[in-house]
């Protein structure tokens, strides 16, 4: 009976821990706050052990936000993620919160001292076991364009596009908007047509998180009772106030923004829960400029979210962003 007991107990450790997702999470940190808000997200969860945080790819080449990147995740304890970023063409753009953030906090890293994103997914993948890594991806999609079309290396012999369907168990990837339409920034970027490759090259299940899911799902507001010194306050405060698009709302406080990066985060930690449903398969086809269309097929390796409730996800995102700090009052909606 003792055996019995321990296999029992030995078989159930085995399980919860091979079902644990393992992220890698691909971000523009830095332009928007819901970026901020889903690496505080990962930081907690990964601190709780619901997910394992594998790494951070970074889209964004300003020249703070590889730094900003690493003062958040030592504040949380965290300063040993592996971190990859693009390298070309740094510039600064003052009204992004990097800078405020390097200021506050500090960094142990420069832009200049870390991999390139395509050298990091290439190590990382070559170690992890088979069909084992979740991707999430809430920027532009040019380093996942890179990662699939990078050749055999010193990690690997196999290519990107055979690594990846390899190695990746799903993609979850915040952008478009469903079931169609005209232009997201996650798919266009500025890059006519990176988005279309990737679809076309990649093939392993992608789940996607659409504009129109994180826009219902309000959070910042709740933020204004946090401490001035805290990240979060730090970060969404300099965005309420110099972001182009918030600047007409912004009153002295953290406005609400929406949580678009949050709620593709929030699904690839926890799934389904109580807050939306899988649409039936099909395919995302993206074009040049950044448009979407679907269709409807059991061939299909692509779904997408659909919100079923709106309020516990708002709850769910600022409970995450927030770790510990989860008894601020529940306030406008969130």
């Amino acid at each position: 009976m003792k055996q019995w007991v321990i296999t029992f107990i030995f078989a159930l450790t085995s399980t919860t821990a091979l079902a644990t997702p393992r992220i890698i999470f691909d971000t523009d940190f830095g332009g928007d706050a819901d970026d901020l808000g889903a690496l505080a997200m990962l930081n907690h969860m990964h601190n709780r052990g619901e997910c394992e945080f594998v790494a951070v790819a970074n889209w964004n080449n300003e020249r703070y936000s590889l730094p900003a990147i690493a003062a958040i995740n030592q504040y949380y304890g965290n300063g040993e993620i592996p971190l990859g970023t693009r390298k070309e063409g740094l510039w600064h753009g003052a009204w992004q919160y990097n800078k405020p953030l390097v200021d506050a906090l500090g960094s142990p890293i420069t832009a200049q001292q870390t991999p390139s994103t395509t050298e990091m997914y290439r190590r990382l993948l070559s170690k992890a076991d088979d069909n084992s890594i979740t991707i999430v991806t809430v920027g532009p999609l040019l380093n996942i364009l890179s990662l699939l079309d990078s050749s055999a290396d010193q990690y690997s012999t196999l290519d990107g596009k055979r690594l990846v369907e390899k190695k990746v168990k799903e993609f979850v990837v915040m952008g478009g908007q469903f079931p169609k339409g005209e232009w997201e920034w996650n798919f266009n970027g500025n890059m006519p047509g990176v988005t279309r490759k990737v679809m076309e090259k990649l093939d392993v299940p992608v789940i996607f998180s659409g504009y129109e899911v994180g826009q219902a799902v309000k959070t910042g507001e709740s933020l204004n009772q946090l401490e001035k010194d805290h990240p979060l306050y730090i970060g969404y405060r300099h965005f309420s106030e110099h972001a182009e698009w918030m600047q007409e709302q912004f009153d002295g406080d953290i406005s609400a923004n929406a949580s678009y990066d949050q709620t593709a985060v929030l699904y690839a930690v926890r799934g389904l829960q109580p807050y939306w449903r899988l649409s039936p398969k099909g395919i995302a086809t993206v074009n040049d400029e950044g448009g979407n269309t679907w269709e409807e097929t059991a061939e299909g390796e692509h779904r997408y979210l659909i919100l079923t409730d709106a309020k516990a996800a708002t709850h769910a995102v600022l409970s995450a962003m927030l770790g510990e700090d989860t008894s601020l009052n529940q306030t406008n909606g969130e």
